[in-house]
């Protein structure tokens, strides 16, 4: 019986424990590259391609975190049902915008070279894309939310020196500004993107 007790107690202590199994932002970066590499070399279909691509940008990209910003202060007018329409319809536009980009490349080579922390939620890694033939080499630094150290996610990408997320908020806000504001423009935006 006291046995028994014991194994209970260490158990419930076990549990209460904080232990970190946390995932570090430079490690989570060169995996994320070497997932995509690997198939971007593989001998498939570009569609191919571009579904596993999606998969991994599904788990390693905070793309609602993402969309949000991109929309700028206009996310506070919303109402819920908008955010959810929105939501939506910015995770399928950024993952055909994404995936169809990426599928263009073969067995790109990144290789990651060093990590800034920001902060307790930030931190910056970067990273090389190394040049070629046909192309030069690449700066790219990636801005990972490290909020919940296991499961890091990425939130933007500064390709020499310019953010694609900040970018893509100038290109939205365009959008809103020549249409008052009416979200129901940038909506037929990203849903005849995501349809062609």
């Amino acid at each position: 019986m006291k046995i028994k007790k014991i194994v209970v107690v260490v158990f419930l202590y076990l549990l209460n424990c904080n232990y970190s199994y946390s995932i570090e932002p430079e490690i989570f970066v060169q995996s994320t590259v070497n997932r995509a590499s690997k198939i971007l070399s593989e001998n498939i279909s570009k569609e191919k391609k571009m579904d596993e691509l999606r998969l991994i940008a599904k788990e390693t990209v905070d793309i609602r975190g993402i969309g949000f910003y991109t929309l700028g202060s206009v996310r506070k007018t919303l109402s819920d049902g908008q955010k959810k329409r929105y939501a939506m319809l910015f995770e399928e536009y950024f993952l055909k915008s994404f995936s169809s980009r990426l599928a263009e490349y073969t067995n790109p080579e990144i290789d990651v070279q060093s990590k800034e922390i920001l902060s307790e939620n930030y931190t910056i890694v970067n990273s090389l894309l190394k040049g070629t033939a046909e192309r030069p080499e690449v700066k790219i630094d990636w801005r990972i939310y490290t909020k919940n150290p296991d499961n890091p996610l990425i939130r933007d990408l500064i390709i020499e020196g310019l953010s694609l997320a900040r970018t893509q908020k100038e290109e939205f806000s365009s959008i809103l500004n020549s249409n008052d504001n009416n979200i129901n423009a940038l909506f037929k935006t990203l849903e005849e993107f995501s349809k062609n």
